[in-house]
């Protein structure tokens, strides 16, 4: 196991994936052709079984119909053999800045039934970062 995958992580039929190019740059969310050399990203990593640290946070008071109010939202990175990627997304609770958090899946990120799309029209399960 490498450094920052656990040996717990959770089996779902959710992924959250990073994409990475021949030369092992990550991308998050992935892209056709990777953003510092140009090639093909081929490949994915999931980093649903992974922990990140916190690089920064916010906390918007002024949601979205259907989204949680107060929303505590955070950007982490993860480290996958050697390289990093980043990830924004709300948070299960209150975090700090280098705290570890992993990914966990939630069913519903937000209200299905307070958005302006259609129920049927998209997911609405993601994952949460939750402090480790």
């Amino acid at each position: 196991m490498s450094a920052g995958e656990r040996s717990d992580a959770r089996d779902s039929d959710r992924d959250l994936l990073a994409h990475r190019c021949p030369e092992g740059h990550l991308a998050y969310p992935g892209h056709t052709v990777c953003s510092e050399c140009g090639e093909e990203q081929s490949e994915t990593v999931d980093l649903s079984g992974r922990t990140a640290e916190v690089l920064t946070w916010t906390e918007s008071v002024a949601s979205p119909s259907g989204v949680r109010a107060p929303n505590t939202l955070a950007i982490v990175e993860f480290t996958v053999d050697g390289s990093s990627v980043r990830a924004l997304g709300q948070t299960t609770e209150p975090v700090a800045i280098g705290e570890t958090v992993e990914p966990v899946p939630v069913e519903q990120l937000r209200d299905p039934e307070e958005s302006l799309r259609s129920v049927a029209s998209q997911s609405w399960d993601g994952y949460r970062f939750a402090p480790v």
